[in-house]
């Protein structure tokens, strides 16, 4: 999926036309399988001076290609999707023996996490688009990994839930900025590796599942009556097993790798000479040079004038001017077409965080109560059913990867087809009569919610612009984090043990995924600026 080379004129605007005249609109990068290359943003943006800046940031990232730095920062950011799946779903695996130790109402703990994970949208969504990327990408994992840790010694629910929110905060930051800071570097040729990312997430549930199996089933009490902390170890060594994990991960970030600013973001503050910098620190990691100088980077303000950028306005980070304000939200809403792709973004998160969360968060309990009643709910066929579940994703997030680059299909038909025929899985586990059979659907339903996030995740940061991203993933987050401490407070009062929730949750995420459908932009084959 390379990119032909530009004319030299499109590398050297200046060489080709004076200071005062408007740059090339388009750019004839051709993809052999989605045809030339256009900004998504092609009919026009509210903010002309920006845009025309991000094509030149563009045009200089994809000459420079694909190469070692971009390939590191799969493998980085994919520690994102990774703790965004294994903590979210650490409430679930350690429900039944933390119950049993504790004595309280179970959703509660899925309460506090949910609550965690809120916070943490907000600020670090919103934040990374007023103090920059580097400072959230380094600091979410720490979190995570530190209260992780703590949170294997709480002596009481009470501790327990509050730590669990504090790993929360860090988590909920994940892939607001992660998704950001990928697709900030990677070449508009390969987008569709940001759907691909959503492998490490399958792999951080596979991981997680693992660990717990043999740990929750070999080190827990068999029941609540004299339940000890002696004998319930299980759970405990499961949270000092992946805080340290998450530790180490974060290590990796902050001591090997060395995160580069959003050359974006750096240009979208009036920072243009740093984002130039940026531009040849990217080409000498990967082994080239770039020709990009900041008086072509500067030419769209000469060339406009009277359309300068307001977030071009020079400032510093983490300074007086660094807070929070309207300004990013507003944007995302400057225009109808844009006010009305993003309301359906954050209502298509919110929908399918009510139901997946509804679901997922208990359905290690599901699978354990539907199989008592089917003779079979030990904490051993559970926790190995959830091992199966976890390695069904990891194809999926393959599929997904090739799907959203077929014509005619993209990123809206995958992620419309797939949210349809994950309601469609849901619905069928209602009719399971044995646990294997309700193994066999939760199959089908996890390989294409896979499907489903895997494209949602990536579909959002693509069609949000670089200067407003981190505040767009806080917001669809945010919606999704919302719907998502409704869940555990629908549990408390709903039934569990009919098919009620189930339905209700497949039917949300099959309206959710047709209105994917009436997304005005489509990003297979545009680049997003």
């Amino acid at each position: 999926m390379s990119a032909v080379n530009m004319t030299n004129a499109q590398i050297h605007p200046k060489s080709a036309h004076s200071t005062s005249s408007p740059l090339p609109d388009t750019f004839p990068h051709i993809n052999p399988i989605t045809g030339p290359a256009m900004d998504l943003y092609e009919d026009g943006y509210s903010d002309p001076v920006y845009q025309a800046k991000a094509r030149i940031l563009n045009h200089a990232i994809q000459d420079i290609g694909m190469g070692r730095y971009q390939w590191c920062l799969f493998v980085v950011t994919g520690f994102g999707w990774f703790a965004d799946s294994v903590w979210p779903l650490l409430s679930g695996l350690i429900l039944a023996p933390v119950v049993n130790e504790f004595h309280f109402n179970g959703p509660f703990l899925s309460l506090a996490s949910n609550i965690g994970l809120l916070v943490g949208a907000v600020f670090w969504g919103l934040g990374c688009d007023i103090w920059g990327r580097r400072w959230s990408f380094n600091a979410t994992l720490f979190i995570a990994g530190i209260f992780g840790l703590v949170s294997g010694g709480a002596p009481s629910f009470v501790a327990l839930a509050s730590l669990i929110a504090m790993v929360g905060v860090g988590v909920g930051g994940n892939l607001p900025v992660d998704s950001a800071v990928f697709l900030d570097f990677v070449p508009g040729s390969h987008q569709y590796l940001l759907t691909i990312l959503s492998i490490w997430w399958c792999l951080g549930q596979l991981l997680s599942s693992l660990i717990a199996w043999p740990l929750i089933a070999n080190y827990s009490c068999a029941s609540a009556s004299h339940c000890t902390r002696s004998d319930n170890m299980g759970w405990r060594y499961l949270l000092f097993t992946l805080g340290g994990i998450t530790l180490s991960l974060w290590a990796v970030r902050f001591f090997i790798f060395t995160l580069l600013e959003s050359p974006r973001f750096l240009s979208g503050i009036g920072r243009d000479a740093d984002a130039i910098e940026v531009i040849h620190k990217l080409a000498k990691f990967n082994g080239k040079t770039s020709s990009l100088t900041l008086e072509e980077l500067e030419a769209p303000d000469r060339a406009m004038p009277g359309k300068r950028s307001s977030s071009g306005e020079r400032r510093n980070i983490i300074s007086k001017n660094s807070k929070y304000d309207t300004g990013h939200i507003k944007a995302l809403f400057a225009t109808p077409k844009m006010a009305w792709s993003t309301s359906l973004l954050i209502a298509m998160w919110g929908l399918i965080g009510l139901a997946s969360t509804l679901y997922n968060n208990f359905l290690p309990y599901l699978l354990s109560s539907r199989g008592a009643v089917f003779g079979d709910g030990s904490l051993y066929i559970t926790y190995r059913n959830q091992v199966i579940l976890s390695v069904i994703g990891v194809p999926s997030a393959l599929l997904a990867g090739w799907a959203v680059e077929l014509p005619y299909i993209g990123r809206k038909g995958t992620l419309a087809i797939a949210s349809g025929l994950t309601g469609a899985f849901l619905f069928a586990t209602t009719t399971a009569r044995t646990s294997n059979q309700l193994l066999g659907w939760n199959c089908g339903y996890v390989f294409f919610s896979n499907i489903m996030y895997g494209v949602l995740y990536a579909i959002s940061p693509e069609i949000f612009p670089a200067k407003d991203r981190g505040t767009g993933n806080g917001l669809t987050s945010t919606a999704s984090r919302v719907f998502g401490v409704l869940a555990p407070i629908i549990a408390l009062y709903a039934n569990l043990a009919t098919a009620a929730p189930v339905y209700i949750a497949g039917a949300l995420v099959i309206f959710a995924g047709n209105l994917a459908l009436l997304l005005p932009y489509e990003p297979r084959g545009k680049v997003s600026i």
